[in-house]
């Protein structure tokens, strides 16, 4: 008898759809298309005979026309089960070993498959990803076997199922390894080395960072769901996290492969971390002004200069450096990769800040500090287009953050009118209060409706990506903050105590106002985009 097997002619992915977990060897294996991808009927061969052992080997997934490395689940066998009506039509596991019994026999009259299934950490399932479909079975004549035709019924509006459930591993690892620890974390300034390792085993240390370097390759839209999610467990640590990819994100972008493959494994597995150093003590919104030097001498480069608050300083152990290789003037500008251990490099006290306490921040000192010109990111003198094109996805990062805190906000805010009662009522019964609670949801779903939209747009390098990455960091951090103070404001007098995570929620999110250029600097970044049209 023939081997069994399945031919899918429904399961080409379009170029760009990714998954989370590419280090574990269940991740992802595609049946069919979302609705998002082909909202139209397609077929599931299946030649093997009802009286055969109802195990079908699934195809290789077709190579999709997009960079090497980004195809990471691996052809596995699968069982695919029928069952009568009224019950699961259809499930995905790992096929028996030859000559196992099967599970299941008799013939198929009906069969019901999702659009994908994955089986998550450890090879526990974690649920269905794809948007939901329905399937009618025929006989395919010769054989006995079945056609099994797929048609999508979810609508393709808002996040597919596969975002939903990277979203939902973003939530589920912020409640149980960051919420618990936020407040100690602040209140003793100490660095979750551990908890950010456990998140890169997740793939958040590489979120956008190419496959074939340890990354995730995911686009900046599920970027900005990721930083959201997390940010709900601790927004100062996923502000940190998001800095760290952005660094692996320039590397991977514009390194040679050489520089690729020895520097972001590392960093993807955050068994190395970096921090980006561009901001000066002179020079933090005009970053064309910078006076950090690196002057060449034979086959390295030696700088001299310092850097100020910089995030993860004196803990990271890979810095990117803007600093000044030319003359004056952007074209100047080159990013160079300093190691720690490089003599010459210090760091500064340690700063005592309002927020983000979570991570520390110290200034960077550079005194005649030699690296090999191997060591510099791209062609000299561009690294102020590096610089730029990294803070538009760190704008969009860090908007995303404020807009963890403000989810979060809301929903402490909202158990607190449901059990709070003042003058024998439930607050939640004021409707003042209703109207309040109403606004800050409605501010908090704008906000992530411009980062979305900046996000895609970043995605396909659109002419109009830097005006809307502007529009959404101005707007969601003004707005994200104030939402935040109002959630401290309706919790009274227990919002102000370091008890209350509403506090420490508004603390890590008002440095997003100032930070990846100012919000300032953002309205004059947009009115000079609308004014050159």
């Amino acid at each position: 008898m023939a081997s069994p097997r399945a031919e899918d002619r429904g399961s080409r992915r379009r170029p760009g759809a990714r998954g989370i977990l590419p280090r574990y060897p269940h991740s992802y294996v595609r049946l069919a298309q979302t609705a998002a991808e082909r909202p139209r009927w397609s077929s599931l061969s299946i030649t093997a005979t009802p009286a055969s052992p109802q195990a079908f080997e699934a195809l290789p997934q077709p190579t999709s026309p997009r960079p090497a490395g980004r195809c990471t689940a691996s052809p596995r066998r699968f069982l695919v089960l029928a069952r009568a009506p009224g019950e699961p039509l259809g499930v995905v596991v790992p096929a028996p070993r030859a000559g196992a019994p099967s599970p299941h026999a008799g013939p198929r009259r009906a069969l019901q498959l999702p659009a994908c299934v994955r089986r998550g950490p450890f090879g526990r399932p974690v649920g269905v990803t794809g948007a939901q479909t329905s399937a009618r079975a025929e006989r395919s004549g010769a054989g006995g076997g079945y056609v099994v035709h797929l048609r999508d019924t979810a609508a393709s509006t808002g996040l597919n199922e596969e975002q939903k459930e990277f979203q939902k591993v973003a939530f589920n690892f912020a409640a149980r390894e960051m919420a618990p620890n936020m407040a100690e974390w602040d209140q003793k300034e100490l660095f979750p080395v551990d908890v950010m390792r456990k998140a890169a085993q997740l793939g958040f240390g590489g979120i956008y960072v190419r496959t074939d370097v340890g990354g995730s390759g995911l686009s900046r839209l599920d970027t900005s769901v990721i930083f959201e999610a997390l940010a709900t467990g601790c927004t100062s640590t996923t502000a940190y996290i998001s800095i760290h990819n952005m660094c692996a994100w320039m590397i991977d972008t514009f390194g040679s492969e050489e520089q690729r493959h020895r520097f972001c494994p590392p960093l993807c597995t955050m068994e190395k971390f970096a921090s980006y150093c561009l901001t000066e003590p002179g020079s933090g919104s005009d970053a064309a002004s910078l006076l950090t030097s690196a002057k060449r001498r034979g086959d390295h480069y030696v700088l001299s200069g310092s850097k100020a608050f910089i995030s993860g300083g004196g803990e990271a152990d890979i810095y990117v450096v803007m600093c000044r290789t030319g003359g004056p003037g952007p074209k100047g500008i080159s990013c160079i990769v300093v190691e720690k251990g490089t003599p010459g490099l210090s760091f500064g006290k340690k700063e005592r800040k309002v927020g983000w306490n979570s991570q520390p921040t110290r200034a960077v000192i550079f005194e005649d500090c030699a690296v090999p010109v191997a060591n510099r990111i791209g062609d000299e003198g561009q690294g102020f287009l590096i610089a730029m094109r990294g803070l538009n996805g760190g704008r969009i990062n860090v908007a995303s953050c404020s807009l963890g805190a403000a989810y979060a906000s809301v929903i402490l805010t909202r158990d607190h009118l449901k059990v709070r009662k003042q003058f024998g009522e439930p607050l939640a019964s004021n409707q003042y209060l209703q109207f309040k609670l109403a606004d800050m949801v409605a501010r908090l779903v704008a906000s992530r409706l411009m980062i979305r939209n900046a996000a895609v747009a970043l995605q396909e390098e659109r002419e109009d990506a830097v005006a809307l990455c502007s529009m959404a960091k101005l707007f969601a951090t003004d707005e994200c903050f104030a939402i935040c103070n109002q959630a401290l404001q309706m919790h009274g007098g227990y919002g102000y105590l370091k008890d209350c995570a509403v506090q420490q929620y508004m603390r890590d999110s008002r440095v997003h106002q100032i930070l990846e250029g100012s919000n300032e600097v953002m309205r004059i970044l947009i009115s000079r985009s609308l004014l050159q049209e």
